[in-house]
């Protein structure tokens, strides 16, 4: 079972919110950072997540399967939970994992890489302030 810390359950709760207030006043969604980074310790698969449901089982983020096409949508947090790998493993969270960088950019720059793990690569290896935002 993949436990969200507290301060991030309810960060991505109020993401979901913002999101939601947005649209229903009909004005530019926000475009929140990542809050969460989980991964695969056996493979290339990687999801970044900004936002929690309301049933507190739906994610909402960037989803690499390790295909080379990372999309942004939805996913549940029971089913990477139940996900068993070999060793008794399954998947993680990075406690290490930050960004400064919104959840749009992250998207582009996965899109043109292929994968999320490239690009975290690419913005760990960029000076800060590069124009690496667009």
């Amino acid at each position: 079972m993949i436990v969200l810390p507290p301060i991030v359950r309810y960060a991505l709760r109020a993401n979901h919110i913002n999101r939601r207030a947005a649209a229903e006043r009909e004005i530019a969604e926000p475009d929140p950072v990542p809050l969460i980074k989980f991964f695969n310790p056996l493979g290339a698969q990687t999801w970044l997540a900004t936002e929690l449901g309301e049933d507190n089982d739906a994610l909402w983020g960037l989803a690499d399967l390790g295909f080379g096409c990372p999309e942004i949508g939805p996913w549940s947090l029971s089913e990477l939970s139940a996900i068993h790998l070999p060793f008794g493993m399954g998947i993680e969270i990075d406690a290490a994992f930050t960004s400064d960088v919104p959840l749009s950019v992250w998207a582009t720059w996965s899109r043109r890489t292929g994968s999320i793990l490239w690009t975290e690569t690419l913005f760990r290896r960029s000076p800060p302030g590069a124009p690496l935002q667009d």
